[in-house]
């Protein structure tokens, strides 16, 4: 198992992972003096002058759990949830511990993960957070279908999620209605914007867009957030495969939470001079 560079006053050791291309910077503060804060997480997220993240993923200790997970965007934002790279660091912890279970404090709540046999991590992201309040929107609307050209559902996952579903997903010109849709008024902290399609019994097609970053391969929470909205639509069951320009998850609405499964990648191991 390959390990982080040690880490000294002039320079952050830190690992590159992904998640079906949702890619990710993870940063290892347990034991040691915070250093990353939003102005360090947007210079490392600089695809051409850092290193070049989806998210950045700060791990801390924390008497509630295994370990402490903070999220960023590359803008240098936070984000209170990111499925990807929470299945990631929990599969390296579990690989590096040789243990098959383990919990994470997010902002979102306490997260649950398992490993199986064959190394494929789950991680129980919670139960979605459907009531307008909690999303959360600017105002008391039916989170099933919004006031907003194609009724779109909202869904919140620790993060606000706006997913429409349309016919053909190739079809939408994501960069320009991803980036206008992230920003609707009625979305008061922003909000991730999901495409999907149905195509198949329990068998959707997504793209996303992601706040404060773009477009991106794949995104965990987004993939949830779909799942749920397709469920109480009565599109889907509760248990989908979702096909995403990366690859493909599977999640599983379950009593207990929104399961998420998928393949994980520990890409290479750096340092970012301070």
């Amino acid at each position: 198992m390959p390990q982080m560079v040690q880490n000294s006053a002039d320079h952050l050791p830190f690992m590159k992972m992904h998640g079906l291309g949702n890619d990710f910077v993870v940063v290892d503060e347990r034991g040691i003096t915070p250093r990353v804060d939003s102005t360090i997480a947007k210079a490392i997220g600089d695809r051409h002058r850092g290193v070049g993240f989806d998210q950045l993923a700060v791990l801390s200790n924390t008497d509630d759990a295994d370990v402490q997970l903070t999220f960023y965007n590359a803008d240098g934002s936070t984000a209170g949830a990111c499925g990807n790279a929470t299945r990631c660091i929990a599969n390296h912890l579990l690989e590096q511990t040789s243990t098959r279970a383990m919990t994470l404090q997010t902002e979102r709540g306490l997260l649950s993960a398992m490993s199986d046999v064959a190394g494929v991590t789950s991680v129980n992201m919670l139960h979605p957070l459907l009531d307008w309040a909690y999303v959360p929107l600017a105002e008391n609307v039916d989170t099933l279908a919004l006031p907003i050209d194609g009724g779109p559902t909202a869904t919140g996952m620790g993060n606000p999620h706006c997913t429409f579903f349309v016919d053909d997903v190739e079809a939408v010109a994501l960069e320009t209605f991803g980036a206008r849709m992230e920003h609707h008024p009625l979305f008061p902290e922003r909000t991730n914007v999901q495409v999907a399609q149905i195509i198949g019994p329990d068998h959707i097609r997504m793209r996303v867009w992601e706040r404060g970053v773009g477009i991106t391969l794949s995104s965990g929470s987004s993939s949830c957030a779909t799942a749920v909205a397709a469920a109480r639509r009565g599109l889907t069951g509760c248990s989908v495969q979702i096909d995403l320009d990366g690859g493909t998850l599977h999640i599983d609405w379950r009593d207990d939470g929104v399961w998420m499964t998928g393949p994980t990648a520990h890409v290479f191991d750096g340092v970012w001079h301070l």
